[in-house]
């Protein structure tokens, strides 16, 4: 099924901390991740306009706003933007459970990739706990459409996510990314793809309070002439399907328990991967809450089926 199909849970082994700007609200930010217990999942503490702190969780029941980034919280009282990077780091690598301490209203955009992020959890090492991991088994498919765009989930004996996007451009033009998710093929393959952008929407973005931290040094940028601004070009030949690959993998992160099954996706974005999601664990026909059980003495495994209240423990 995968070898990131694994029995117990795990979290990180020391604390480390990142620091740099907010790619929207242009303002510094420090984040630190630190170890947590067994079933907390990831959840963030953020500062509510008054100081005071609040604990936000990472699951798709949280999500406010998921169009330009993904917002989790209530941003009149507690709220944390732009997360889907760090999600998708955490999930890659298979960390289950962790605290995030964070400064301000939105993680710190850093290169516009996940690589800081998964430099920093490299660091920091992972522990496993004693506790089971569970999964969420996609039983049927689930669709979400939106115009032109859609997102679905299939059963698959394994993770697998396949994202296409369709830009009427032709520097990114139509292309195709499709993955079995594992820890070493989204370092290499998948991290360093960089947040992007068209200079042609720079003024309108500013005008609604928005990507006041984008420069050159987090994002790739596809100027006038239909060429990208940046000198180093792309990381990739087509790193932009790739990036969209990073968010999708965030944004399904918030189903608070890994799946198993296949996520596929046409001219998809944060809010119709949320959708998508939401669709899925609405329909407690469509899925099922697994666990790993050994057999013949640890050789070998199989899923068993997870009942009662520990099945829904993710659901928050």
């Amino acid at each position: 099924m995968g070898s990131d199909l694994n029995d117990f849970q795990t979290t990180i082994r020391s604390r480390v901390t990142l620091a740099g700007v907010g790619v929207h609200t242009g303002k510094p930010v420090s984040i630190g991740l630190a170890p947590a217990d067994a079933d907390t999942g990831v959840v963030f503490h953020c500062l509510d306009a008054d100081g005071q702190d609040h604990e936000v969780r990472a699951l798709v029941s949280e999500v406010a706003l998921s169009d330009l980034s993904t917002v989790l919280g209530d941003p009149s009282r507690g709220s944390v933007a732009t997360v889907e990077h760090l999600m998708a780091t955490v999930y890659a690598l298979c960390i289950d459970n962790l605290a995030v301490d964070i400064d301000g209203p939105e993680l710190p955009i850093l290169d516009g990739s996940a690589a800081p992020f998964v430099e920093a959890l490299d660091q920091a090492g992972t522990e496993t706990l004693t506790a089971k991991r569970r999964y969420i088994r996609v039983l049927k498919p689930v669709r979400v459409e939106h115009g032109a765009s859609w997102a679905e989930f299939h059963p698959y004996a394994g993770t697998r996510l396949e994202v296409e996007i369709d830009y009427p451009t032709p520097t990114i033009g139509r292309q195709a990314f499709a993955c079995d998710l594992g820890a070493e093929f989204f370092r290499t393959e998948v991290a360093r793809a960089r947040t992007f952008g068209f200079m042609k929407d720079v003024e309108r973005l500013w005008a609604a309070g928005y990507a006041l931290g984008s420069s050159l040094e987090n994002s790739v940028v596809i100027g006038e002439d239909d060429r990208i601004i940046n000198m180093e070009g792309l990381r990739y030949p087509d790193e932009f399907v790739r990036h969209k690959m990073l968010d999708a993998m965030g944004d399904l992160a918030l189903a608070g328990a890994r799946f198993i099954g296949c996520f596929r996706s046409h001219r998809g974005g944060h809010r119709l991967n949320a959708n998508a999601l939401r669709r899925l664990l609405d329909d407690r026909s469509a899925f099922e809450v697994v666990e790993t059980q050994r057999r013949d003495r640890g050789h070998s495994a199989e899923m068993v089926t997870v009942a009662g209240p520990r099945a829904a423990l993710w659901m928050g």
